[in-house]
């Protein structure tokens, strides 16, 4: 679809430019497909920062791995089939096997993927915005450059703040996603529902094991914003019921379930349940109250783990 309203492509990277008017270019598959910027309104200015020239995947000398912004999802999902990720046993980041699931969620063809990019998802800020749920899962950070040419970081959790809403100020524009290599290296388990078969995603959770007692769990597609909660297995408690009070709680303060037409509130709240109990099971054994949950895998797509 033309976007009418713009008069100017640039290409451009640098926010010290911007204008009232203008809006960022990646990938483009969601200001196109939809004929404006639906963050910002429609556009007279397009600032297209692909060739930027920026490297898709860095690894830093302390294990960490930066993402930048045009990085495409193609770019991105290849990373997981790589032997050595920064020059380390493909085995040893079992994290990264929760990639390809991820990618898949976008439920588009291989065009899409050599086009959009990872920081067009997530400043794009839909619910169901995969990579959304991908770098909140993993902890990551995103940098954001200024108009006035200073730099902020911000976790990704916190950047989304509602469907086609982020905290990304007048002409600030992302850099990059730094991703914690800690996160890289613990075990990661992925739900994912819709109420089609291979359709958008009306809940997705990524769960990661933080010790043998805890872990981290992101929901994301059922709740207008990225929620992150931390799991404790107690004795004197039932995990599972615990852990269904803290995503009710949790809900309500994100906004309530999301409501479209790819999934109820009452439908979704039932099936973040679901998929949490069965997160918890996997990750952490002695939690209670999940027995019913244990071994199975309730969706579509799944974690295919490695063995490289």
């Amino acid at each position: 679809m033309d976007v009418t309203s713009v008069d100017e492509v640039l290409m451009c990277a640098d926010p010290t430019v911007w204008r009232p008017g203008d809006s960022w270019l990646a990938g483009g598959t969601v200001i196109y497909s939809y004929g404006t910027d639906i963050t910002r309104g429609a556009p007279t200015r397009l600032l297209d920062i692909t060739g930027a020239g920026w490297q898709p995947i860095t690894w830093h000398d302390n294990g960490d791995l930066e993402i930048a912004a045009t990085c495409r999802i193609a770019d991105l999902r290849d990373l997981a089939d790589d032997p050595l990720p920064g020059g380390a046993p493909r085995k040893a980041l079992p994290g990264l096997d929760v990639i390809p699931p991820v990618c898949d969620s976008f439920v588009a063809s291989w065009k899409i993927w050599h086009v959009s990019t990872v920081g067009g998802n997530v400043a794009t800020a839909l619910p169901a915005g995969p990579m959304i749920s991908l770098l909140t899962a993993w902890d990551a950070t995103a940098l954001i450059l200024r108009p006035d040419g200073r730099r902020r970081r911000s976790s990704v959790a916190d950047l989304v703040t509602g469907p086609a809403r982020t905290r990304l100020g007048y002409g600030e524009l992302i850099r990059s996603f730094l991703v914690p290599a800690e996160a890289l290296r613990q075990p990661h388990a992925f739900r994912r529902i819709s109420l089609t078969e291979r359709g958008r995603s009306a809940a997705l959770l990524i769960g990661r094991r933080t010790t043998e007692r805890s872990a981290r769990v992101s929901i994301t597609a059922s709740v207008p914003r990225p929620i992150v909660l931390d799991l404790v297995v107690t004795p004197r408690r039932a995990d599972a019921a615990a852990w269904r009070t803290a995503i009710d709680t949790a809900a309500v303060s994100a906004g309530g379930w999301y409501d479209d037409i790819h999934g109820e509130p009452a439908w979704r709240r039932l099936m973040t349940h679901r998929l949490g109990d069965e997160i918890v099971a996997e990750l952490l054994p002695g939690a209670t109250g999940v027995d019913e949950a244990r071994g199975r895998v309730t969706g579509d797509l799944r974690i295919e783990r490695s063995v490289a």
